[in-house]
């Protein structure tokens, strides 16, 4: 059996060796990636690649080319796994606020996968019952699962919840998606200092307005066919507040309503600044402007 691993292991390293890094290859990898036993393995393959086209100084695949569906709603997984295999890791904590039951969320990945440390929190107590009891019989975290919160979170108690469950100063990831005020949960955050910052954003207003509905603590958003019409924050909004806190919009994800921030002083050859008007061109971001602004632009927005 000890023979067998050890040829495996060889065949793998000679193919590393005899491959240069390719995009196009990586991008195939990348779709093959699923919730099987085996996507652990292939993401580690990938991070060797990306890794690869780092050391060779060759061009990184674009974040479209790249998404994968681990645990995340859409792409995210992809993106977050060749943003951390480029800039590297600290601590490898994360905290997300708006997780649902933890098993469909930017984090999961990273917990379930590659042994990050999460803080989750999300207001549904239903939902964070079930994602406990899905992180305490998964065989890869039931040692040290995550810790699930179920509260309702606001600008003001947000500091001390991310203190009172053991976090502070720097962190890898930060993720928001509560589907209300999060411009304002993300503005009042100081606790800690993440690496890279994913924020759902309200797509529907383009590139043009920094708006965000204003805060409340008990905001609720009204919902329409394609999610949230009248919540959250425009991605203009967002990326000025980003750069008062020392961060830059690198990326997002193909339907355009989740965005990528990394901290200015790091990984800037790799993933430089983009524009906001370059976030709109997906189709189903185009409906949203034409079809879902409308019956929400007269509501109360707070340009920012």
């Amino acid at each position: 059996m000890l023979n067998k691993f050890k040829s495996v292991v060889r065949k793998f390293l000679r193919f590393i060796d005899n491959n240069r890094p390719d995009s196009d290859r990586i991008s195939r990898i990348a779709q093959q990636v699923d919730t099987s036993a085996t996507s652990k393995a292939t993401q580690i393959l990938l991070l060797l690649q990306y890794q690869a086209l780092k050391r060779e100084k060759l061009s990184l695949p674009t974040f479209e080319d790249v998404e994968f569906r681990a645990f995340s709603q859409n792409g995210e997984d992809g993106i977050l796994h060749l943003l951390f295999s480029i800039l590297g890791t600290t601590n490898r904590r994360c905290i997300e606020i708006g997780v649902g039951s933890g098993t469909e969320c930017n984090t999961a990945n990273l917990i379930v996968n590659h042994g990050w440390e999460g803080l989750m929190f999300d207001g549904n107590s239903k939902a964070i019952k079930s994602g406990q009891e899905f992180y305490q019989r998964c065989r890869d975290t039931c040692v040290w699962p995550p810790q699930l919160i179920n509260t309702w979170i606001t600008a003001d108690n947000i500091n001390d919840l991310i203190t009172q469950y053991g976090f502070s100063g720097e962190i890898d990831l930060l993720s928001i998606d509560i589907d209300g005020v999060d411009y304002w949960i993300w503005k009042a955050i100081t606790r800690v200092q993440p690496r890279v910052v994913v924020v759902e954003y309200q797509d529907i207003w383009g590139g043009d307005r920094a708006v965000t509905v204003p805060y409340s603590d008990n905001f609720q958003a009204e919902f329409g066919q394609y999610g949230p019409n009248y919540a959250g924050a425009s991605l203009a909004a967002f990326a000025k507040l980003a750069k008062t806190k020392g961060y830059r919009l690198v990326g997002v994800q193909r339907y355009g309503f989740n965005a990528f921030f990394v901290k200015n002083d790091l990984g800037l050859e790799y993933f430089p600044e983009i524009a906001v008007s370059d976030c709109f061109s997906h189709p189903k971001v185009q409906h949203g402007i034409a079809h879902r602004l409308p019956l929400v632009q007269d509501a109360q927005w707070i340009d920012v």
